[in-house]
């Protein structure tokens, strides 16, 4: 495997258009329902599968039909997932993702076996022969969160191995508190700028990366900025990557295909702006479809779009 995908798998149901919720005790309709394995680590890891890189998914679900679900949904896309754990004792992670007519997604989403991964479920002989440990779904693993999180990033830094982080919304308001024990052992970070802003209490993305560098030491920063782009940067250079135009039909998990689009241009050592080019192009593909992963074609197929574009 070339990259561990670590973290949260999630069934995700989404319902389109919902453009607001009736009130209390009320019944309203909408036009389109599915059932899609989603998840950040999931999505990211069968994003990179699409895109020709050998991905491994590891991560826990339930012993429930859902669970079944994710991990077919992993093997039929060419995802190793020896690295996956059912648990009896635990249902495995649902998102309601209610979709607005422009796109935009409310989510409503329950824990589950996502909030069971501990550090003791991780194994450590898997990561060892992988070039990317890459972990998504930080700030919504309670707990593997924090100090766990970091002694297995860490754990692969020691082995040589490029660690990479992406973040999701903190319901709890933690961000910082959490999250901090990770960074210094982290190589590439990829949070989306609101994601940033609240981490740092920082607006400018420019500021951002200043300070996770500053403090940190990180050497690969992403700031994702859906419709706006995104700003990347490193020590030697950086690069603004506009968002490709493309028919928006649903908007859920742009972020985590951004994410295996950088990913595989890293691993086949593309330059900083055609692997922020070829990460936008991944995004823009994931949105032309509904679901996380139904629009994600093969490279070939993705690099049609920076050529469009």
């Amino acid at each position: 495997m070339d990259v561990l995908s670590l973290g949260i798998y999630v069934v995700d149901v989404l319902g389109r258009p919902i453009d607001q919720f009736p009130e209390k005790g009320k019944l309203a309709l909408f036009d389109e329902l599915e059932i899609h394995a989603g998840g950040c680590a999931n999505n990211t890891a069968i994003a990179l599968a699409r895109l020709g890189i050998s991905a491994g998914a590891m991560g826990k679900v339930g012993t429930d039909a859902f669970g079944d679900l994710i991990l077919k949904e992993l093997t039929d896309n060419g995802v190793n997932t020896v690295g996956m754990q059912q648990d009896s004792n635990a249902s495995t992670s649902f998102t309601f993702v209610a979709i607005a007519s422009d796109g935009e997604r409310t989510f409503y989403h329950y824990i589950g076996a996502n909030g069971e991964l501990c550090e003791a479920d991780i194994n450590s002989e898997l990561i060892k022969d992988v070039k990317i440990l890459h972990i998504a779904g930080a700030l919504v693993m309670p707990s593997f969160d924090g100090a766990p999180m970091a002694n297995i990033l860490q754990k692969a830094k020691t082995l040589g191995i490029t660690t990479s982080l992406d973040t999701v919304y903190d319901a709890t308001g933690r961000w910082m508190e959490t999250l901090e024990p990770c960074l210094p052992h982290v190589d590439i970070f990829m949070p989306s700028i609101i994601e940033a802003q609240n981490l740092t209490g920082l607006s400018e993305h420019t500021e951002i990366i200043q300070f996770l560098r500053d403090n940190y030491g990180i050497n690969t920063i992403v700031i994702k900025m859906g419709e706006d782009g995104s700003y990347v940067s490193t020590p030697e250079g950086e690069h603004f990557a506009p968002a490709y135009p493309v028919n928006v039909v649903d908007a859920t998990g742009a972020g985590d295909a951004y994410v295996a689009g950088f990913l595989a241009g890293t691993l086949m050592n593309w330059d900083l702006k055609a692997t922020a080019e070829l990460a936008s192009a991944t995004g823009a593909a994931c949105v032309t479809a509904i679901g996380t992963t139904a629009g994600i074609q093969n490279l070939e197929e993705t690099l049609k779009i920076c050529r469009k574009g």
